[in-house]
């Protein structure tokens, strides 16, 4: 509960970062906000702004899958597909409705981060938590990881609930 409600804080300081001149965060991957590295080749993370795309890219990932629509509400940034491709770095987007994440959703999800198995892949939401739930059921259902590893990086984000709790139920 405590990680959701930072969440929720966290995204807050994130729209009030991209419309004013405040800063909150800093200049390091481990400040883009609720960053969660997974291993060595995969991380995760809410909404970067552009000077963050840089240092994802000068980090070496090569493709950043978004699973945010584009609006306002989610925080999303404008051209971001145009800036990744300046960056010589992929750009997948998924858009995953927030009250309603689909099984056909999940399946390009997990065909794509499949296919690029091989590469660095940073993958981003508005606010990591249908990030965190999307990951936690891959690396469940076609990693097969243990649910006591890999649960702890889905509550560094938040606790599931509602339609979230059923969808990685569905594990």
């Amino acid at each position: 509960m405590i990680n959701s409600i930072k969440t929720t804080f966290g995204f807050l300081g994130s729209v009030i970062e991209k419309h004013t001149s405040l800063r909150f965060s800093g200049i390091e991957l481990e400040d883009i906000y609720n960053y969660v590295e997974i291993n060595e080749s995969l991380a995760t993370s809410g909404q970067p702004n552009e000077q963050q795309f840089h240092l994802i890219q000068k980090a070496g990932y090569q493709v950043v899958i978004n699973l945010a629509p584009k609006s306002i509400i989610e925080n999303s940034l404008k051209k971001e597909s145009s800036l990744l491709r300046e960056l010589g770095m992929e750009y997948i987007h998924i858009p995953v409705k927030f009250s309603d994440p689909s099984e056909s959703d999940f399946r390009r999800f997990s065909a794509e981060l499949h296919a690029r198995r091989d590469q660095k892949v940073w993958v981003h939401c508005a606010a990591n938590m249908r990030v965190s739930a999307f990951i936690y059921r891959y690396r469940a259902y076609v990693l097969e990881e243990s649910d006591e590893h890999i649960r702890k990086d889905l509550e560094k984000i938040w606790d599931p609930v509602g339609v979230w709790k059923t969808f990685i139920a569905k594990v």
